[in-house]
């Protein structure tokens, strides 16, 4: 080979890896800016601290959340909603705020989010709604209309779906929420005493959790069990016609 030749080659070789790193480069600004845009104003990832909502999340889990609820798309009754804490509803504890590379990927969407600051719960009454505890048969009752909830976890011996009694109705633009795991779970019922009595404005939600996206061997979309507030919302109209 000629030193022409030679030389020709090794220009082709740098061109080749300049042009390859050239669009990995590329590649990896599109991902970041998409995946931020993404986070901004469509899809946020949360994961789960507590055990509150077991056994449909689990502490460690992974969700994405639904940013266009409630702004563009209603929050439904059974939907599980993270909002920002509106104060007094966490107990404090320790936060180590995240560095480098996991502040980064954080901060683009690419990491779920591990600040103490938001709370996971299912919505059971929206505005408007009667929600109360309990009927006979232990059972959380919305617009007078007994859920059959096959989601929530009682403690063996425990037959009502709530310790404690209450019998609230919701303001417009608020929602009640209650975790799954009734026993284990600090939620509007035991918030009453709070400024917002409970009820968490609707302006608070962040988004509807719609995937249950780590661990892997767990993947699942999140929603409501069909029929468990059937009759509900006719419920609620009935009573508005008495009123």
């Amino acid at each position: 080979m000629t030193e022409t030749s030679a030389s020709s080659e090794g220009r082709k070789r740098r061109n080749g890896i300049l042009g390859f790193l050239r669009d990995l480069v590329v590649i990896l600004v599109v991902a970041f800016l998409v995946s931020f845009l993404l986070k901004t104003f469509l899809v946020r990832s949360f994961y789960i601290p507590s055990e509150s909502m077991e056994n449909t999340l689990q502490i460690n889990d992974r969700i994405l959340v639904n940013q266009l609820v409630p702004d563009m798309m209603d929050v439904q009754r059974g939907d599980i909603v993270v909002f920002k804490d509106p104060g007094g509803w966490l107990y404090p504890r320790s936060n180590t705020p995240p560095q480098g590379f996991e502040k980064v990927l954080q901060a683009v969407g690419l990491a779920a989010d591990t600040s103490h600051e938001y709370v996971v719960k299912r919505v059971i009454g929206v505005g408007g709604d009667r929600v109360e505890c309990c009927d006979a048969q232990g059972r959380i009752m919305v617009n007078g209309v007994p859920l059959d909830e096959p989601y929530i976890v009682v403690p063996e011996g425990e037959t009502r779906a709530s310790k404690i009694d209450f019998d609230v109705t919701v303001p417009q633009d608020s929602v009640w929420v209650m975790g799954d795991n009734r026993y284990q779970s600090k939620d509007s019922r035991y918030n009453q005493d709070q400024p917002g009595k409970g009820f968490v404005p609707e302006s608070e939600i962040v988004g509807r959790a719609f995937v249950l996206n780590w661990p892997l061997n767990r993947f699942s979309w999140l929603g409501t069990p069909e029929g468990t507030f059937t009759g509900v919302e006719e419920a609620r109209s009935d009573r508005n016609a008495e009123g």
